[in-house]
């Protein structure tokens, strides 16, 4: 019988199979396990059998190793769900969960264990070996589910993770199980949490909120939609609709103070807003940080409380305050003011400044022309001129029932508490632009007839009611009363106490007034003064022209006196052509020249036009001072007669009570002339006085000192012209070219190869203190890069402390341009050690009192060595001042002094003596140990 195909095919492949196996046999013995691979005759490599066991050995173990290392309980599974291989945390992971049933090990069916699956998390196997099987059979890409698992000792969370092992198919999956049960557990912890916050915002009355760190609102409480009128939905959509709300007067500042607290995390805020039905609410917003692990503000969350209520509490009690304090500060005024205008203006000035009203005004009723005529106002007065116009008191008029004619006519006071919505008001729009949103019109009642009305103008609605409006009766009340005290008061006074022609006082008041102002030039421990003049020619002027032309001359020089006083109460007309003018205040003598000088001018320098012609007036004067002339007034007084009489006598313009002050005046007048001229001639000059090493000797600085080179009486002393300089002012314009020579020399110093040593100047109380100081110095300066490297300013240490923190921060700007500072004189202005530390300085100069004294007594050789060593604590350089003997020089140096200055060395020189004998390039100077007095005196 003949045997099959398939039966020869199926013993040819075991025949084959059985060669293969000996064959393979035979090379493992011939090679003795020693050679993983060999070749046949055409040089084909083949593995041998063990050879490849061993590497299918170390990929297992490879992969194994791999899998073991990751976080996660890892299954492979094959096609058909059988588990292939498992990692360590997989066999922890199934004696640790008593949720896993036992035998999910390897060659087991996954599927067919979690199919059989039944009881409490049966639903959950059976998902995931839905799951499975969709990802074997390609059906997804990736499987996840969440389950519990019920451990011995507490629930358990795991996510389960499925993927397939693909090559050209599906030929397995891998299946992670990782515990998730922190994140569950914080999780829980924070939907708890979250529902209990929730439940907490949702049921209080104030506004919960959460943004994140780009003020994008998170979270709103339901209130919002009860405070703010708008529901929570539109913030979520459009989160700066909050923006939106706010009041418009607060939004700005609100809004600042929003992004600036979003930067920093804790911030407080209180704002209005406007809600949709038009009414306002004051809102309490408290905002903190919520930051994160690193300290990141991530969050912020915050509380917002409607203090509407408290708000208005507040405000009625502001409001009350306020008005109360305007009744008050008008009852001082109304015992203080001396005529109507001064109480009209003062009264409107007070209940805008004091009592916070937009407007008040007072206006005096006319009845012949029925209108009413503002007497002051003050405040938002525009409003005022555009309804001057209208301000009638006639009822059939179309503005007849504006509130203030309506209260003058119905003697009622009338309050609109809503400019917007009341009728009265016809020009709502002009009351609202100015800000005022109610008003109240108060008439003014003397003897049961109504004089005027006090109009006040409030920028909030529904200000008046019934607390104000009983103190503004009381207010009126007493502005009336005022205004009948005053009448009946001028009519009295312009009787005892006034001249009728010119108004000013006569000789009774002005002696009244002189003694209430000596009372205080007393107390203050100042002078004063009385200046009586007599006009020239008078009685030929009055003959010759008429007694019409010689009042109008009397009335000319009255106003031509009080526009120089400023104030008509310190003029008097005491005689048919005599006036006196009382100086209150006269600190030095210098002021009461300047003054005086002032005062002749006021005859010289103005003319008189009387018809066509136009006539100049000439007047003498006498003087008397406070206290030196007299104690009493009418001493005083007859005493500038007794002057004003020799002065018309001996044909002076003027004279004082006592001849010395007249002839130091006199001085003092035409000194101050020369040196105006002085400045315009440039005849000032400076000299130079050496800065010299302590430590080798050398030049190392210059002071520069103004002189005055007079062309009349040669060099004047400069404590002769120096003080007169400050005085005047004329110190400024004498400064600035101070500063500018003093760059200037340097300069040319520079230029012509000499030592440009720097340069120091001196600064006056005036010059450091003009506006225009700075600027001044930068043009200076601007004349070339090298001028503020040879500049230094010296400043006394009294003018520092006269106003310490302005005069730092002029002085950093000075520093700025590279403009060193020294303070002169130190040790004189009592500087406190704190203010000396925040100066910006480089150079202390020891006053040569200090100087002086050191060599005489042990108190002050410790003060020079306690300023030594604080200057050098402070990085200072140390400039002894007033140097004049060998025993001062030798001691400075002993004391670790940096420099010196004074006679002993060089006294101030003009410019071309100091170049010629100090400027020698690469020579020392001297040795100022052993320098030879040069010098008499100490002044420079």
């Amino acid at each position: 019988m003949k045997r099959s195909t398939k039966g020869t095919a199926q013993e040819e492949i075991s025949a084959l199979i059985a060669t293969l196996h000996e064959t393979g046999q035979r090379l493992e013995w011939l090679t003795k396990g020693e050679v993983d691979s060999v070749s046949d005759a055409d040089g084909r490599p083949f593995l041998l059998l063990s050879a490849q066991e061993r590497l299918r050995h170390i990929e297992v173990t490879k992969q194994a190793a791999v899998l073991n290392a990751l976080p996660a309980h890892i299954v492979l599974l094959d096609a058909q769900g059988v588990i292939v291989s498992v990692n360590e945390a997989w066999r922890h992971f199934g004696d640790d969960n008593a949720g896993q049933p036992p035998g999910y090990e390897v060659g087991v069916d996954y599927l067919a264990v979690c199919d059989r699956a039944r009881g409490k998390d049966s639903a959950e196997a059976h998902e995931a070996a839905a799951g499975i099987r969709a990802v074997l059979a390609g059906e997804k890409k990736q499987f996840m589910l969440e389950y519990p698992c019920n451990a011995p000792t507490e629930k358990r969370w795991f996510l389960m993770s499925v993927a397939p092992l693909a090559g050209e198919r599906v030929n397995g999956a891998v299946v992670m199980h990782i515990d998730i049960s922190e994140k569950r557990r914080a999780e829980e912890t924070l939907r708890i949490s979250e529902a209990r916050f929730r439940e907490m915002a949702e049921n209080i009355r104030d506004v919960f909120f959460l943004r994140d760190s780009k003020g994008r609102i998170l979270y709103v409480s339901p209130a919002y939609a009860e405070i703010w009128g708008r529901s929570c939905e539109s913030l979520y959509a459009d989160p700066d609709s909050w923006a939106n709300t706010l009041y418009p007067e607060d939004r700005a500042t609100t809004l600042k103070n929003t992004q600036d607290g979003l930067r920093t995390g804790t911030f407080e805020l209180e704002y209005r807003i406007l809600r949709p039905d038009g009414s306002i609410r004051w809102i309490e917003s408290r905002n903190f940080p919520v930051r994160d692990a690193t300290g990141r503000i991530v969050r912020i969350a915050g509380v917002a409380t409607d203090i509407t209520a408290r708000k208005r509490a507040e405000l009625h009690i502001l409001r009350l305050n306020r008005v109360n304090a305007v009744l008050s500060q008008v009852n001082g005024l109304i015992v203080r003011a001396r005529n109507r205008d001064q109480l009209f203006k003062e009264a409107c000035r007070i209940a805008v400044e004091a009592g916070g009203f937009r407007l008040a005004w007072i206006g005096l009723a006319d009845l012949t022309s029925m209108k009413l005529e503002p007497a002051a106002s003050a405040g938002t007065e525009q409003l005022l001129v555009d309804v001057k116009a209208r301000m009638t008191l006639q009822d059939d008029a179309p503005n007849g029932y504006e509130p203030s004619a309506v209260a003058v006519r119905e003697r009622t006071a009338v309050v609109v508490n809503d400019v917007a919505n009341d009728s009265r008001i016809l020009d709502k729009r002009a009351h609202l632009e100015q800000g005022i949103r109610s008003l109240v019109s108060l008439p003014l009642i003397i003897d049961d007839a109504v004089v005027g009305v006090l109009g006040l103008y409030a920028r909030e609605t529904d200000f008046f009611d019934e607390g104000e409006l009983k103190l503004l009766h009381e207010l009126a009340d007493d502005i009336a009363f005022a205004i009948d005290h005053i009448g009946k008061r001028d009519q009295l006074d312009a009787l005892a106490y006034y001249d009728p022609l010119t108004g000013l006082a006569n000789r009774t008041l002005f002696i009244e007034r002189v003694m209430q102002h000596m009372k205080v030039a007393e107390t203050a421990g100042h002078s004063l003064a009385i200046f009586l003049m007599d006009l020239e020619h008078f009685k030929n002027f009055n003959d010759s022209f008429g007694r019409r032309a010689g009042d109008a001359l009397l009335r000319h020089v009255a106003e031509r006196l009080t526009h120089f006083t400023g104030d008509a109460r310190l003029l008097a007309r005491v005689g048919a052509d005599q006036f006196a003018v009382v100086l209150p205040e006269i600190r030095t003598k210098e002021d009461m020249t300047l003054r005086l000088e002032r005062l002749v001018a006021v005859f010289d320098n103005q003319s008189f036009q009387l018809q066509e012609n136009v006539y100049r007036v000439a007047a003498k004067a006498g003087i008397a001072l406070f206290p030196e002339d007299g104690k009493e007034a009418e001493v005083l007084f007859r005493n500038a007669e007794a002057a004003l009489k020799n002065a018309k006598t001996g044909g002076d313009r003027y004279l004082f009570y006592s001849r010395k002050m007249t002839e130091a005046v006199a001085g003092k007048l035409i000194l101050e002339s020369q040196l105006r001229q002085a400045i315009d001639r440039e005849e000032f000059v400076l000299h130079y006085q050496p800065k010299v090493s302590f430590t080798n000797g050398t030049l190392v600085g210059v002071e520069a000192l103004i002189r005055w080179n007079d062309p009349r009486t040669g060099q004047v002393p400069p404590n002769r012209f120096i003080p007169l300089l400050e005085e005047t002012g004329l110190i400024l314009a004498a400064g600035r070219w101070a500063l500018n020579k003093a760059i200037a020399d340097h300069l040319r110093w520079c230029d012509s190869g000499l030592p440009a040593v720097r340069v120091a100047v001196n600064v006056s109380a005036l010059q450091l203190r003009s506006i225009g100081f700075i600027a001044e110095l930068e043009e200076a300066l601007s004349v070339d890069v090298r001028a503020a490297a040879g500049l230094e300013l010296e400043l006394t240490e009294s003018l520092i402390m006269a106003d310490v923190e302005q005069t730092i921060a002029t002085l950093r700007a000075v520093r700025a341009m590279g403009v060193t500072i020294a303070i002169d004189d130190f040790g004189t202005g009592f500087s406190s050690l704190s203010y000396l530390a925040k100066l910006p300085v480089d150079t202390l100069k020891i006053d040569l009192s200090f100087v002086r004294a050191m060599t005489h007594s042990s108190q002050g050789q410790a003060l020079v060595t306690t300023i030594i060593t604080l200057a050098h604590a402070l990085n200072l350089n140390v400039v002894a001042e007033g140097v004049e003997t060998e025993e001062q020089s030798r001691l400075l140096r002993l004391l670790g002094c940096d420099e010196m200055q004074g006679y002993l060395f060089s006294k101030p020189l003009p410019v071309e003596t100091f170049e010629s004998r100090f400027l020698v390039p690469g020579v020392p100077v001297a040795d100022p140990s052993r320098a030879g007095t040069r010098g008499q005196s100490a002044e420079q």
